[in-house]
């Protein structure tokens, strides 16, 4: 391997030695008593190596990479899908993504990202702007506009069954996407309590 290729796997060795000694020391230790510095050295890098990789101790855990994968799953999705479809395509996207990234599985850094209160904050905000995200890329989709309120309350009725399930689940399994993708059929129907 030369070049590119080379500096892409560095940067990927790297990114991955900064989030395994952030877990580990967190874990260990819990998330204030833990410093930038000792994540550093607990993965051989300077510093300023750490902040070129990830804009604050928080964005180590919370940040998952996927921005590339996720666009290049919208990209996939055929035209033409109602906007039910469209959400179990993305649903069952975003979720395959997640569910096949080691790290982002990880079930001890969801566990911290579920109970320390500065990364759950810092989670949930990363969840808006993915959330956004979708809200865009469907308004595109279907030719609607993304301040329609009709859009809104869709997104915001999709967005919290989501988070809804996926806080109850230990970690992403088939189990969890079917509950998922029920949900989204529940909601289809007009949320019949039957």
């Amino acid at each position: 391997m030369t070049g590119p290729g080379r500096r892409a796997a560095h940067k990927a060795r790297t990114r991955a030695a900064i989030r395994q000694a952030a877990l580990d020391l967190i874990s260990r230790q819990g998330y204030h008593a833990t410093t930038v510095a000792q994540i550093a050295e607990a993965a051989h890098v300077s510093h300023t190596t750490l902040f070129r990789y990830f804009q604050s101790k928080e964005q180590v855990l919370i940040g998952d990479g996927l921005d590339d994968a996720r666009r290049a799953m919208l990209e996939q999705i055929p035209p033409g899908l109602d906007h039910f479809d469209l959400a179990r395509r993305i649903v069952t996207g975003i979720f395959s993504l997640a569910r096949d990234d080691p790290f982002t599985s990880d079930p001890q850094r969801l566990h911290l990202v579920r109970t320390e209160p500065v990364l759950r904050m810092a989670h949930q905000l990363e969840a808006d702007r993915v959330i956004q995200e979708g809200i865009e890329f469907i308004a595109d989709y279907t030719g609607t506009d993304p301040q329609a309120l009709s859009l809104r309350v869709f997104a915001a009725a999709l967005s919290g069954v989501m988070m809804h399930i996926a806080e109850r689940a230990a970690v992403p399994n088939q189990e969890t996407l079917d509950e998922l993708l029920a949900a989204i059929d529940l909601l289809e129907r007009g949320l019949p309590l039957e």
